[in-house]
């Protein structure tokens, strides 16, 4: 019987790095060959091809940088020998890396993001078990159609849902509203729920000039103006509570919008969607009336990704409203 074939990115992360006895600190320093050679009996399941698209820590990773990742994948997708691909990635950026390609590929085949939380010189490197994890769910027939994917810690969640929640834990991703899509058990992949809705959002590149700003106690509008000015096509706005800010920072707002600068806004709050329930100077009513867009219950970091893809679709304010906050898209994807 024809195993099925899984293509494996490594991008690097810590999963590939070590303790540098030289300066007391974690680096690069695994091959691709040495990572798999620690994932042991893996070929009782599955074929693997290596692809090396690059040794970078999780914070060196941007968004062209994802977005070239995310044109790699696709070719593998449409492959016929290719059943899945899983991506080993620095888990500080992982989440993004993972929204942004669940919203820009469209397809059947399961793609699944996976990292480590220790290096392998540490006690407990978890590693080769999330990867080992990943094609388990790569390979699965229940894992199709259900977006990007992220796998560590033996759960499977979606990239639409997932966040990294603890600096130190090995269950650091969790999707905090609903929990995860599923376990990996006796390596097999059991889903309790299914996504029934998601977004695509068809484009070939993005705007890098979106900014991110974080409302606290007493800030004013130095830091909006400062961006606007530096030339920001977007600013992700975290606002305190239900979508709230400090009354110093309305000058900014209305700066940027003066200048065809797209805020859009989300809650600094981990759990919790942003609504205009206050009329008060600063309240959500008096933002939502100057035309600051209202993001849901996007974490910022998502965000100003969603708003990076929009922006290169479109400048109508409505229609980028429509992708930020409009009625999901409900597909089923065609096989590539």
């Amino acid at each position: 019987m024809t195993k099925p074939k899984v293509g494996i990115i490594f991008t690097g992360g810590t999963i590939s790095m070590s303790i540098d006895k030289r300066i007391g600190a974690a680096i690069p320093s695994l091959s691709n060959e040495q990572i798999m050679s620690l994932v042991t009996n893996i070929d009782k399941y599955a074929d693997t091809e290596s692809i090396s698209f690059s040794h970078s820590p999780g914070p060196h990773i941007g968004p062209k940088m994802m977005f070239e990742l995310r044109n790699t994948t696709l070719e593998l997708l449409q492959r016929e020998d290719i059943t899945g691909v899983v991506i080993l990635h620095g888990t500080d950026t992982l989440e993004e890396t993972a929204y942004l390609m669940d919203l820009t590929i469209k397809s059947s085949k399961p793609v699944v993001i996976t990292g480590a939380m220790r290096n392998s010189s540490e006690l407990g490197y978890d590693g080769p078990s999330n990867l080992a994890a990943a094609v388990c769910t790569a390979i699965s027939s229940e894992s199709k159609n259900r977006g990007v994917l992220v796998v560590l810690n033996n759960e499977v969640n979606s990239a639409n849902e997932v966040t990294k929640t603890n600096t130190v834990s090995l269950d650091t991703f969790k999707s905090l509203k609903f929990g995860p899509l599923g376990i990996i058990d006796n390596d097999e992949v059991i889903y309790y729920r299914d996504i029934l809705y998601r977004q695509f959002i068809d484009v070939q590149s993005f705007e890098e000039k979106v900014d991110l700003v974080k409302a606290v106690a007493g800030m004013d509008s130095s830091i909006i103006k400062f961006c606007v000015d530096r030339g920001a096509k977007g600013i992700i706005l975290e606002a305190m509570g239900r979508g709230n800010i400090p009354p110093a920072m309305m000058e900014g707002i209305k700066y940027a919008i003066e200048n065809n600068v797209v805020i859009a806004l989300t809650s600094r709050c981990p759990i919790g969607r942003v609504y205009d329930s206050y009329g008060y100077e600063g309240g959500g009513k008096t933002l939502s009336n100057l035309g600051v867009i209202f993001g849901g219950d996007l974490p910022g970091q998502k965000l100003r990704i969603k708003l990076m893809l929009a922006l290169n679709k479109t400048r109508d304010i409505e229609n980028i409203k429509n992708i930020l906050v409009g009625n999901q898209i409900k597909y089923r994807v065609d096989t590539l």
